[in-house]
């Protein structure tokens, strides 16, 4: 529960590295890229194949996200970050693309849902 109460200030972290002037344009693209690739019906790695078909959509979406923030500075990331410093983690991370994966389609649930096993 505490996890999907994070949920709000990712979200708007998010949002704020993407349109913040300070933070490379590779970066928010490669985030783009990422999202992109997981609502895409074609994978390069399909998710019929055990494990890896399963895992490739998220690791490429958790990589793509942690280049974000680490890449932006921690400046520009306590800007728009309203809740602990220390609950900005890699697997913390993680635990909330997983709760994140409750609202949103079957199709990108059961992508996000392998975080957790990744």
């Amino acid at each position: 529960m505490d996890t999907i109460r994070q949920l709000p200030n990712y979200v708007r972290l998010l949002f704020g590295l993407l349109r913040d002037r300070r933070v490379a344009t590779v970066d928010k693209l490669l985030v783009g890229a990422a999202i992109a690739y997981i609502i895409a019906p074609v994978d390069l790695i399909p998710d019929w194949i055990p494990f890896l078909g399963e895992v490739d959509d998220v690791f490429l979406l958790v990589t793509a996200l942690q280049r974000l923030i680490a890449n932006a500075g921690r400046p520009v990331v306590m800007q728009y970050w309203i809740g602990d410093p220390a609950e900005l983690g890699a697997m913390n991370l993680r635990n909330v693309l997983t709760a994140a994966a409750f609202f949103l389609p079957r199709r990108l649930r059961r992508r996000l849902r392998t975080i957790g096993r990744a």
